[in-house]
């Protein structure tokens, strides 16, 4: 599969939540990088497995994904 972009909104209170999702997505094989942002409360990934796995590990944290789009 080639590389692909995908945004979530996800729900992060603090640097401990962001800090969670960073744990999961640099253990997750397939994701190339990330860019999370507590501000925004978006999770931006670069990957080369389906969205739905990379939903699946952010979900897996137990942070609330309100939406995700696959951005290109």
């Amino acid at each position: 599969m080639s590389e692909a972009t995908y945004r979530y909104n996800v729900v992060m209170t603090c640097s401990g939540c962001s800090g969670a999702i960073d744990r999961v997505l640099k253990k997750t094989e397939g994701v190339t990088s990330h860019d999370i942002s507590l501000d925004k409360q978006e999770v931006v990934v670069k990957a080369t497995i389906p969205y739905e796995d990379v939903l699946a590990k952010i979900k897996k944290t137990g942070k609330e994904v309100k939406s995700g789009e696959v951005v290109a």
